[in-house]
């Protein structure tokens, strides 16, 4: 089976070498996975800023694709395809495809500004490989990509779930009748929502157009696509071995859930030799039901991702850990109070950080801030004393959506 394949080619690398030690191949079974440790984020972070994650340890001339995705120490951590890794992305990306009827007769319009984050980048190619038309929509404000739209005629937008609410908008504002246009699908990833059912609505409703959600990451691949009804996710079984645990301190390994009980997903990929992530731990809450009425016989996800397992939040598609701008925030104030601040404005999560100090360090972090999470963020300069002190353990997270 594919698995043994990855298995017996991890073993010979540097990273699985120590952690897989006695591991005899073989495995007769999928089920066997579970004597083997999970992976976690953290376990992936390189000794220096800058470095690819471990997993990525082949010669750097095999591989032709690099990204980064959020760190959760202060500095975005990098990651990397061959040729043969891409390939793969793309297949997984044909599902999302195929979900939501895409052929060569589209055009496509990515709403989605790219940049070293893997975003769309991928869905970018498997549209392009499919021979549907693309339309660029990256570095152009809001009312460009409306008009995009009109004269291209748009069959496809590929966007965040607030993004697509944020041009909803902004089509009201402009007066541009987004039910009467072209646009007859929208595939939504980078955050939760597009299996949510007042988000869901809320989009179908503003555009007129059939959703289809998605969900993957950059350690591990495009792992999810939506359910006929719309109210999940299918995880690709076909490219992923999935696991549904409830972790926790009594049960660090954690067990396996029964259909229906809420727990962490587990993927391990099945075509990225480059970079196999064997028993990671994804940090999305999930619903699972391996029996079920759909049509794919796939491990069907309840109302998509539900929520996180750390504290991990999604600001306009971009991941964010609090610890990495607190890291952050200590490189240039070692000691000084600080408190994160997420509210929802016109549709858009937005993250702003108020500093006590004066405006140079103010100015200090926006800048670094901007270039670590490659995102612009408000950053207040406070006076000392003006935000609480915690005698416990702090709370500089406050969550006004």
């Amino acid at each position: 089976m594919r698995l043994n394949e990855v298995l017996s080619k991890a073993i010979q690398r540097p990273f699985y070498k120590s952690r897989f030690a006695g591991l005899s191949l073989p495995l007769t079974s999928p089920d066997q996975l579970i004597d083997l440790p999970l992976l976690c984020k953290d376990d992936l972070v390189s000794s220096k800023p800058g470095l690819p994650a471990r997993i990525f340890d082949l010669p750097k001339h095999h591989y032709s694709r690099l990204h980064q995705t959020s760190g959760t120490q202060g500095h975005p951590m990098v990651v990397l395809d061959t040729l043969e890794d891409w390939r793969w992305w793309l297949r997984c990306w044909d599902a999302v495809l195929d979900a939501a009827n895409v052929n060569a007769e589209d055009v496509a319009l990515m709403a989605f500004s790219f940049g070293p984050f893997i975003g769309f980048w991928t869905a970018n190619d498997s549209l392009v490989q499919r021979g549907a038309l693309v339309v660029p929509g990256g570095g152009v404000s809001s009312e460009s990509r409306l008009k995009m739209i009109e004269h291209h005629k748009c069959t496809i937008v590929c966007c965040t779930p607030t993004y697509a609410l944020h041009l909803g908008k902004v089509a009201d504002e402009i007066g541009f009748d987004l039910v009467s246009s072209s646009v007859t699908r929208v595939i939504v990833a980078g955050e939760p929502g597009g299996s949510l059912p007042t988000v869901r609505a809320r989009i179908k409703q503003t555009w007129g157009a059939k959703v289809i959600d998605h969900a993957g990451g950059s350690e591990v691949g495009a792992w999810g696509f939506g359910s006929d009804d719309g109210k999940g996710l299918h995880v690709n079984e076909a490219e992923f071995i999935a696991e549904v645990l409830q972790i926790s301190d009594q049960h660090p390994s954690g067990h396996p859930c029964k259909d229906g009980e809420e727990g962490e997903l587990v993927l391990t990929n099945l075509g990225r030799h480059g970079g196999p992530a064997i028993r990671y731990r994804t940090g999305d809450i999930v619903r699972p039901f391996r029996q079920h009425g759909h049509s794919i016989p796939y491990l069907w996800l309840d109302g998509g991702v539900l929520g996180r397992a750390d504290d991990m939040v999604v600001i306009r598609g971009v991941n964010v850990f609090p610890s990495s701008v607190e890291a952050i925030v200590r490189e240039i104030e070692p000691s000084a109070e600080f408190q994160i601040t997420i509210t929802r404005v016109d549709e858009m999560d937005q993250l702003s950080v108020g500093l006590e100090g004066n405006t140079q360090s103010a100015t200090k972090l926006a800048q670094l801030l901007r270039e670590r999470l490659a995102m612009r963020i408000d950053v207040r300069s406070l006076s000392v004393g003006e935000l609480p002190r915690f005698e416990a353990k702090s709370k500089r997270v406050v969550d006004l959506r």
